[in-house]
């Protein structure tokens, strides 16, 4: 999300896209502290404790209320209902750190490091109701030759995803607006 935010201030995103909220399922979350301290707009929803549909179908309200182009999921940890999804239909970006076609779900850099893979592929793609099953918009190899340590294959990562998602972002905006 800082990243995202770096690259709106002053990167590829500048003049491209604004940030309309960040929003998170957690009042405490730190992102959400560091938004705020950007000058961002915040907003939040407790989701613990609470049936999935009901909650996003609240968050879904919430979001609409700030009419966002696109929901873009950056450490936003949570499975999302078909509700939601389809409330957002095609306009729902999530970043996953694995080739999608190998690998879903959490941990996908603990999968790298623990198979040793010579390289693993960041992927930017739409969400649909599965679980990082949708269309691939993006995808970036990361070369984890050497990468003795978990931490060495997500500092690589991290470093593939920051520029991929930023410049992701900014083709779908641009052929987003094209289209209007």
């Amino acid at each position: 999300m800082l990243a995202l935010a770096e690259s709106v201030r002053a990167g590829v995103l500048r003049g491209v896209a604004e940030i309309a909220v960040v929003f998170s399922n957690d009042p405490a979350a730190p992102g959400l502290e560091s938004a705020a301290a950007l000058g961002l707009p915040t907003a939040s929803l407790p989701s613990k404790g609470r049936k999935r549909e009901s909650f996003d179908l609240e968050a879904v309200d919430v979001l609409r209320s700030y009419q966002p182009d696109y929901v873009v999921l950056a450490g936003y940890m949570r499975v999302l209902s078909p509700a939601f999804v389809r409330a957002f239909a095609g306009r729902i970006v999530n970043i996953h750190p694995a080739d999608t076609h190998q690998h879903q779900g959490l941990h996908a850099y603990e999968w790298a490091h623990d198979n040793r893979l010579p390289e693993t592929k960041i992927t930017v793609h739409l969400v649909d109701e599965g679980l990082d099953t949708g269309p691939i918009l993006a995808q970036r190899a990361v070369n984890l030759v050497g990468a003795d340590t978990l931490a060495e294959v997500q500092r690589r990562g991290l470093a593939v995803e920051h520029v991929l998602y930023a410049e992701t972002l900014r083709d779908l905006i641009k052929e987003f607006t094209s289209s209007r």
